[in-house]
């Protein structure tokens, strides 16, 4: 597959585009691959103990060389009884962390709050084996209760494989 390395470092006026540079371009930060999955089945951990949420998807690059970029959107709750709480999210390549952030929920009530939290990933796997992401939650304060896929509500993760 042509990558961006295979261009010229600059072109001049006057030059033709030849059918190799053509190519070229065309085989460069092309999206090879998309894959989505959707759940809202609810997950629930009062500890801080990272716990699966449900969001977990495998894709198999076509190159060694292709980046992969992740990206999830989780809906998230601290229910009633937590004052001050959070919930803390990561996303994950087997069990490598490639990333990680807290989503605040503090109100300093007990009233329960829900929200969104996206993470974006680009990841370099390196592999044309199948690799699996996952996003995992745990509770901030290990009190009461957060919960992933709230109220019903739908979490997503998007796998997208992009030439390199």
């Amino acid at each position: 597959m042509a990558t961006p390395t295979n261009l010229p470092s600059s072109f001049t006026s006057g030059d033709g585009l030849t059918a190799a540079n053509m190519n070229n371009l065309r085989g460069a930060f092309r999206i090879l691959q998309v894959l989505h999955m959707e759940t809202a089945t609810l997950a629930t951990n009062s500890t801080t103990t990272f716990a699966a949420s449900g969001l977990t998807l495998s894709i198999t690059p076509q190159a060694t060389s292709s980046k992969i970029l992740i990206y999830s959107v989780s809906s998230i709750a601290k229910t009633a009884g937590n004052l001050a709480n959070a919930v803390n999210l990561r996303m994950r390549r087997g069990s490598t962390v490639l990333t990680s952030q807290t989503a605040v929920l503090y109100t300093g009530t007990t009233v329960i709050q829900v929200g969104t939290s996206p993470m974006i990933y680009l990841d370099s796997p390196n592999t044309t084996s199948t690799v699996t992401y996952d996003v995992q939650f745990a509770n901030f304060t290990g009190a009461a209760q957060v919960e992933h896929n709230a109220n019903g509500s739908a979490s997503s993760i998007v796998l997208m494989e992009v030439s390199a």
